[in-house]
Order: structure tokens, then sequence, then C-alpha cells
């Protein structure tokens, strides 16, 4: 029989020897699992501007048709623009910005826990003839984190496409944001009116038809999701909100 001493060093040797294979394989795995991530991203914005893309050919359309990286600040200031692989202005990448870290730097400067200024990204893109601009969503549904990304025709107001994803939505009920019964509803819709003033788009618990919402401005709530469709159309105003100085300055 071995010893409890034998049985202690082989385990111990035995814990160290899986620890260092699974550090490596995180290491190698890692470059791998980078790219996908930028892959799925870059083929979640293109989504929204409807361009089809595979994991194959995602970043040579990324390259294609987004000419422009932006990001701004609160005051709708351009502090970052990057373009065909060099900065323009500033040294601050619409990509590589956290916009959920951002979002949450909003938060804390709100009720001065910091100092700190937020920053938002914006993608230009162009698509046959058309300038469309590309603004990524952060926020929460009922279980944890939905995203988004909304692209916008030259109007700054027209949808052309929406893509939403989640963490852990209900399947069948608030996991259907990412499904284009959903999705297919906004295209064509306002997000400022006549006016000029900002409405976002209300997601409507019992339909648009039944209610007193301007059908160029709603969309259908999920039916049995309505807490994550509540968080998606807070998400919608929140972040759009941070954009509204940025595109009346353009608009002019």
């Amino acid at each position: 029989m071995f010893s409890n001493s034998y049985i202690f060093k082989y385990s111990a040797v035995m814990v160290i020897l899986v620890a260092a294979l699974l550090s490596a394989a995180a290491i190698l795995l890692q470059p791998a699992q980078d790219k996908n991530i930028k892959v799925e991203k870059i083929q979640d914005m293109l989504m929204s501007a409807k361009i089809e893309s595979t994991t194959a050919n995602a970043e040579a359309l990324y390259d294609k048709h987004i000419i422009k990286e932006v990001v701004i600040n609160e005051a709708g200031e351009e502090v970052g623009v990057y373009s065909k692989g060099k900065f323009i202005t500033g040294d601050r990448r619409a990509f590589t910005t956290d916009l959920k870290a951002e979002l949450k730097i909003k938060q804390d400067a709100a009720v001065g826990k910091t100092t700190q200024k937020p920053v938002f990204p914006l993608y230009i893109c162009v698509k046959g003839m058309d300038t469309l601009y590309i603004i990524p969503l952060q926020g929460n549904g009922l279980w944890g984190p939905v995203w988004g990304n909304m692209t916008l025709k030259s109007d700054f107001s027209t949808i052309e496409g929406i893509s939403f994803g989640h963490k852990g939505e209900t399947p069948g009920l608030g996991a259907e944001i990412s499904t284009p019964i959903f999705e297919d509803q906004f295209p064509g819709k306002k997000i400022f009116d006549d006016n000029g003033e900002f409405t976002s788009i209300n997601i409507v618990k019992g339909g648009v038809a039944n209610s007193n919402i301007d059908p160029i401005h709603g969309v259908d709530a999920i039916s049995g999701g309505t807490i994550t469709s509540m968080g998606v159309d807070a998400m919608i105003k929140n972040n759009l909100s941070n954009y509204i100085t940025y595109i009346k300055n353009h608009r002019k």
C-alpha cells in the first residue's frame, strides 16, 4: 500500500501538472478567442446595417464599409476619429471603447463618484450610395445584460436596421429580442419627430395599435417578455440620449 505521504505528494504533483496544462491551453487559445469576439462584434454591427457577413469575410467587409470610427463626448464633440488604419483626431478608437464601462463612468459622474468624463463610440458606414451611422447599445434585461446596434440613415432619424443580443433571457419569451420577429419591426421607424424633438423608439406592451403612440415611433413589445422589453426600451432611450447633441449639430 502507498503511504499517506506518497498519496499527498502524488496528488500535489497532479494538481500542479493539470493547472499548468490548463494555463498553457488558456494562453494558447486566447488569440483565437479574442478573434472570435472581434468577429462576432463586427458581424452584429454589419447586421444592423443590413450587410450580410460570415466569419470568414466579416473583417474585410468591416474595412470596406466602415469608413470612420468616431468617439464623442457628452458635448457632442469628436475626441477621437480613426479611419483607414490611422488616427485623424485624438487617440481613442470606437472599436476598442468599452461602452459598458463608459456608461458606468457616466452613472458615477452623475452622483459625484468620479470626475472622469464618459465618451461614446459611433461608426460611419457607407453602403452603396448611402451613408449610415451605427450606434452601439448596452443595457439590462430580466436575467442579465442585453446589447445591440442601431443603424440610422443619413437623416440621423430613420432606422436602417437593428440587431440585439442577450446573455440569458428566457427562451421563447425575452430571448425573442434577437429574432427577426422583433428586430424586423424597427426599420423605417424614426427617433425624432417632425419638430426635431427626440422621441426614441417606444416598445409598447399590448401593441402600438392599441396605444396612443405614433406608429412611426413605436414597436410591439415581446409577448410574455415584459421586463426584457422594458429593459430594451430603457436601453435604447438611455444610449441614444448620449448622441442627441452630436446628431442635432450634424443635422444642421
